[in-house]
């Protein structure tokens, strides 16, 4: 039988190629794991303040949401089906009445992201520690006195394990003196529990809302690899390396989220680091499997919504401090007519449009007199309160209007910036400049 010898070397030159190439990968592997150094990635957020969606008033406050959270996230485990996911705190607040069920429903929503840590900050508890230890959310307070919170969470994934602890800062507590202390100043047992995870090889994440220069002052940082401390307004700071100590600043709002690439050795130690911050502007779409939850948060809020039209209704007096923009139109017809062509004048039907006109937080900037006697109770009894009128800026003018104009409105001394700054606040109106939009609705002097 004849050999086809060109046919045998190529064969023969394949094999060794290939034997030198699994000899090649073999070695990666050995080398890789005498270095025992392992890749993760970390992804965390921070004070998330209450803001359950974005507002949307403006291009710059459409960012963020837990439905792009939810969003973004799942493409983000699809990467890496072992990310570590933490979070800061700081998730609601308590500043308004519907406040509370906002808070109930950011609650729910988060219990989606499967999150492996989340730190307790104090305005987390503004409704009581029960209020938030019921969620399924896996709350850490490291120096909480009574035992509703885990005081660490150990997260064990992908070979490396990181230990999340968490300090709330006992002095700032907002009711001390009030009421029995939530937390204690017991940095000892915090310094030997953070030396601890270190003999076993663990990489230490410690969550504080201090700032840097103040956790280094009251805080045992030796045994520290990662350090989350006080949050920048909406934007992430950017990674600081501190005596081989990490120093993380989330943003707020939850308008962006921040992935952290680790290569982390056997011994939990931080050995090369990348930060990429994730905008999540409207082109990254709802979370369809966030839908339900979402239309269920409306629904509740929209039933509270009614409920308590239902109770002004009963209380409204028949008298108003309000005027109406038809009755300021017999007057200033220039101004009046200047305000009709603006968006001032079809406010409400916004939101309307986007199905909030049922949002207590929105209707507040969108009508006159909002929750205030003689206001706006609802379009179908107070139609001539819808809208941004001209007592929004001026104040309330039924006085004014019935004396003839000889007594004046209650914000005359404001300038025309403190008028529009009532609603055109950085959260809600980011790209607010008031020169700009000054021009748009101007119709007398600035100061």
């Amino acid at each position: 039988m004849r050999i086809n010898r060109r046919l045998f070397n190529y064969k023969l030159g394949l094999l060794r190629l290939f034997t030198t190439l699994l000899f090649s990968l073999l070695i990666s592997i050995q080398a890789m794991a005498h270095s025992g150094t392992h890749a993760i990635t970390l992804v965390y957020s921070g004070n998330l303040d209450g803001e359950l969606e974005p507002c949307g008033c403006s291009e710059g406050s459409d960012k963020g949401g837990i439905k792009r959270w939810v969003q973004k996230i799942d493409e983000l485990r699809i990467e890496d089906p072992d990310l570590y996911l933490i979070s800061a705190g700081g998730l609601i607040t308590s500043e308004v009445p519907q406040d509370k069920v906002k808070a109930e429903y950011i609650l729910k929503g988060l219990e989606h992201l499967d999150y492996d840590a989340v730190a307790v900050q104090w305005k987390d508890l503004a409704y009581g520690t029960d209020f938030i230890s019921h969620s399924k959310l896996p709350f850490v307070l490291t120096n909480g006195i009574s035992g509703e919170f885990l005081k660490k969470s150990l997260i064990n994934k992908n070979h490396a394990k990181i230990s999340f602890f968490n300090w709330l800062d006992p002095v700032s507590d907002p009711q001390i003196g009030m009421q029995a202390p939530l937390a204690n100043t017991d940095t000892l047992s915090l310094s030997e529990a953070l030396l601890a995870a270190k003999k076993n090889k663990q990489t230490t994440l410690l969550s504080t809302t201090l700032s840097l220069t103040e956790a280094q002052k009251q805080l045992p940082l030796e045994n520290v690899d990662l350090l989350i401390i006080k949050a920048k307004y909406e934007h992430y700071g950017d990674v600081q390396s501190v005596n081989d100590m990490l120093v993380l600043t989330p943003g707020s709002r939850g308008m962006r989220l921040a992935k952290l690439k680790l290569d982390i050795n056997n011994d939990g130690d931080i050995k090369k680091w990348q930060q990429t911050v994730i905008p999540l502007p409207p082109e990254v779409k709802d979370a369809e499997r966030m839908l339900a939850w979402y239309a269920d948060y409306n629904a509740k809020v929209k039933a509270d919504y009614e409920k308590s039209v239902a109770i002004r209704k009963n209380h409204a007096s028949g008298n108003s401090q309000f005027a109406g923009e038809l009755v300021c139109e017999t007057c200033h017809k220039k101004e009046h007519d200047k305000w009709f062509d603006s968006r001032h004048a079809e406010a409400f039907y916004a939101l309307q449009d986007v199905n909030k006109a049922f949002d207590p937080a929105c209707i507040k900037c969108h009508v006159v007199g909002f929750e205030t006697e003689g206001g706006f109770i609802d379009p179908s009894i107070t139609e001539s309160l819808m809208h941004v009128q001209c007592e929004n800026c001026h104040g309330a003018a039924k006085a004014h209007a019935d004396s003839g104009g000889q007594q004046k409105t209650a914000n005359t001394d404001w300038s025309a910036e403190q008028m529009c700054q009532q609603c055109h606040v950085q959260k809600h109106s980011p790209d607010f400049k008031f020169d700009d939009y000054w021009s748009k609705i101007s119709h007398g002097k600035k100061d």
